[in-house]
């Protein structure tokens, strides 16, 4: 009956409250309270965290088969069913969601002791796919793997949040020092974008850096030093675009998306992403009845499905997915500030690399849908078609809700 009970308890979320809800300045005797051990581990995660994931992977799957009805009749893709990339997603989402209930399982000290072998997993698979790897539009991105073509970038994601929160713990006591703190993780990030850009894939080099140097930033690293990194970064980025005539021509493209020289080339996808949200106005035009997905849009169920969201659900719907990024990030940060608080460093950090990651790229997909941002190859989190992104970004929210059942399992006065 005691069983009974408890697995009740938990149904109803009795337990599921958010990272906030408990402050963290009473003692494990005052949350304990005189209860069982088995009371003590069985303290839950974030619902509501769960519940926001689930309900945008609902959203994306209705979105994706929205954007991609029509291109069973697209002879790019051949003989296609309507409802293969819903189907293909959907299945992405599945594999995704047991993927993270296995990733929920593993303790936060396990991604502790192998954040190092993580990353060097991550740098194999990154020279394997270059040659191995499927080349398609001009990039040799994937390993075909049969029923999943995976991207070895959108795993050297989460092992880079993983590496580069194991290694600022490991040099927290010489953060101010450049040579020994800053340039090591220089030369790891260098390890990762020279084979980034051999793919190549200048927009998951972007997100790597950021995260890198953001998780050393919120360890506490110099400001200045800091600054003068970001400088260098933007120098080289530059360069980069300057010496590479197809990225000098998106970028100037992105200026004036809508002139001739542009129009039919390399502002194609973006003059017609803003003529998408141009028509949603506010409402939007009605779920399905998007014409810029009908062959205008290219790789509005991928990159710009934002475009498609803004026609179909007009300014509302872009401001309520833009507020409900804004809200996972934070809560993410949050239960990354608490673990931090619970001198539990390692998870603070990778909490916050995961909202630095997911933030940071859910801003620059929409920067690029509304024509704020140049073109640039990043997926919306959680959202868009593609079953790499959606299985690491599941994992990456699973680890998440573990560093806050872990939280949970302190603050009443458990161990992890």
């Amino acid at each position: 009956m005691k069983r009974i009970a408890a697995g009740l308890a938990r149904l109803l979320g009795r337990k599921g409250a958010g990272v906030s809800d408990i402050p963290v300045h009473l003692s494990s005797r005052d949350y304990s309270g005189g209860r069982s051990d088995r009371w003590v581990r069985d303290v839950g995660f974030d619902q509501m965290l769960l519940w926001v994931v689930l309900g945008l992977l609902c959203f994306s799957l209705v979105m994706v088969y929205s954007a991609s009805i029509a291109l069973a009749d697209n002879p790019r893709f051949g003989n296609l069913s309507p409802l293969h990339f819903a189907v293909r997603h959907g299945s992405s989402i599945l594999l995704g969601i047991l993927a993270g209930y296995l990733a929920f399982q593993v303790p936060m000290s396990f991604w502790e002791k192998y954040s190092k072998r993580l990353f060097f997993c991550a740098l194999l698979l990154l020279a394997l796919v270059l040659v191995v790897g499927r080349n398609v539009n001009g990039a040799t991105r994937w390993i075909p793997l049969g029923l999943i073509n995976f991207q070895p970038s959108e795993f050297a994601k989460i092992t880079m949040v993983a590496y580069a929160s194991g290694y600022m713990v490991r040099k927290m006591e010489v953060k101010e020092s450049f040579m020994k703190a800053i340039f090591p993780m220089g030369l790891a990030v260098a390890a990762a974008g020279g084979l980034l850009m051999r793919e190549p894939d200048l927009g998951a080099l972007i997100v790597i850096t950021v995260i890198a140097f953001g998780i050393l930033f919120l360890g506490g690293v110099n400001l200045k030093v800091m600054m003068v990194i970001g400088a260098f970064l933007v120098l080289g980025l530059s360069i980069a675009i300057m010496f590479s005539p197809w990225r000098l021509a998106r970028a100037l493209a992105f200026l004036e998306p809508f002139d001739e020289k542009y129009a039919l080339g390399k502002g194609y996808q973006l003059s017609h992403s803003l003529i998408a949200i141009g028509r949603g106005e506010i409402h939007g035009v009605g779920l399905g009845s998007s014409v810029e997905k009908l062959h205008w849009l290219p790789e509005g169920h991928t990159d710009f499905l934002l475009a498609v969201i803004g026609e179909e659900f007009g300014l509302v719907g872009v401001f309520a997915l833009v507020f409900t990024f804004f809200w996972l990030t934070r809560r993410i940060m949050q239960i990354g500030r608490q673990a931090v608080a619970l001198d539990q460093l390692f998870s603070g950090l990778v909490a916050q690399g995961v909202g630095l990651w997911l933030g940071f790229q859910a801003l620059i997909n929409f920067g690029v849908c509304l024509g704020v941002l140049p073109t640039k190859g990043l997926t919306l989190p959680l959202m868009s078609y593609g079953g790499s992104a959606i299985l690491m970004n599941l994992v990456a929210i699973a680890i998440v809700l573990r560093i806050d059942h872990e939280n949970k399992q302190l603050m009443h006065g458990g161990r992890v």
